[in-house]
């Protein structure tokens, strides 16, 4: 196979982009699209100059791989006859509206021997891409995800909304059983919870601080990492990564670019040596759709699994079934 035959459905803002990234893609036969919609699969189809099918059967039948970008109460009904008919598929975030449902996706691929990546996209930002090279032990780990206020986005609560992001990245750090989950929310604007608070205990003793709004002024996506001697800050709204790392002194050695000394009560000495790594120009949903590409043409396994996408779901459902409790006892 040297090009995959890959087709869209769900043609929202979102299947749009991809639409138009997947027409960049050199790896690709960008063979057509599918919405319920007519109107707008029309638009679209005549917008990018790809082909209209009439049913989803119709695009399964001409394709080897399907990129799913339809609302997330619909992934298992659109995901699970993409399966059965042994194809590829690229979901959105997250994975499924139940455990039930990702467990049938994840069921199905295995037994047709085809691949599933879920796009949680923040996987390839610049910004924690930046991070492959590096040891990461974490201690303690905190995390802002605040958005604006629009309305498009309050039919689902803010955890799987934005939150779900920060969990995933969390999980694919620590690697540790969760211990205890203990999360707070409340709904604002919507009917679902617009900001909530959530810290994770993992068994390994690390700590995870999430906090995710879509009620705020302005936009913060920030990541925070402390560990044994290091401290990094991922920011992904400017798409980079600072590091500081603390070592010892040594007095023979010449002094090093951008680092500060520091001198104790003792008299022991180290310094923090400053490391800025950024790469402004990566756009990183065209990257998690070449990797799934990739991983079709070299049988790889994709860099986020279906697996991940379900454990991502997990940790969520567990954090809303808290935050439903606190609203109770709020309401009371």
């Amino acid at each position: 196979m040297e090009k995959v035959k890959i087709g869209v459905v769900g043609l929202g803002k979102l299947g749009r982009l991809h639409t138009a990234l997947l027409k960049e893609i050199s790896k690709i036969d960008f063979v057509g699209l599918y919405d319920t919609r007519l109107p707008r699969m029309k638009e679209v189809s005549g917008e990018f100059e790809v082909q209209a099918f009439p049913s989803l059967e119709a695009l399964l039948d001409a394709v080897d791989a399907l990129v799913i970008a339809v609302p997330t109460q619909v992934h298992a009904e659109v995901a699970l006859p993409a399966l059965h008919a042994r194809k590829h598929i690229f979901i959105e975030k997250p994975i499924t509206a139940t455990l039930e449902e990702a467990d049938s996706l994840l069921r199905a691929a295995q037994e047709n021997a085809v691949k599933i990546q879920v796009g949680h996209i923040e996987r390839f930002n610049p910004a924690f891409l930046a991070l492959q090279d590096e040891t990461l032990m974490p201690m303690f780990i905190e995390t802002h995800r605040l958005a604006s206020f629009d309305p498009r986005g309050t039919d689902v609560a803010v955890v799987l909304d934005l939150m779900i992001h920060d969990i995933d990245l969390i999980l694919s750090l620590v690697k540790s059983p969760i211990e205890m989950i203990d999360a707070t929310g409340v709904a604002v604007a919507s009917r679902e919870a617009d900001i909530a608070n959530a810290r994770i205990r993992f068994k390994n003793g690390c700590v995870a601080n999430l906090t995710a709004s879509r009620i705020s002024l302005k936009k913060m996506r920030k990541m925070r990492i402390f560990q044994k001697d290091a401290y990094l800050t991922l920011d992904f709204l400017q798409k980079q990564a600072e590091i500081y790392r603390l070592k010892d002194v040594v007095p023979s050695e010449k002094p090093e670019h951008l680092a500060f000394n520091l001198i104790g009560q003792r008299g022991f000495a180290k310094k923090i040596l400053y490391e800025k790594r950024t790469q402004e120009n990566l756009n990183a949903l065209k990257e998690e759709l070449s990797a799934f590409v990739t991983s079709i043409l070299e049988d790889s396994t994709p860099l986020v699994t279906g697996d991940d996408g379900r454990k991502a779901l997990d940790v969520a459902l567990q954090i809303m079934r808290q935050v439903h409790e606190h609203a109770k006892l709020y309401q009371m």
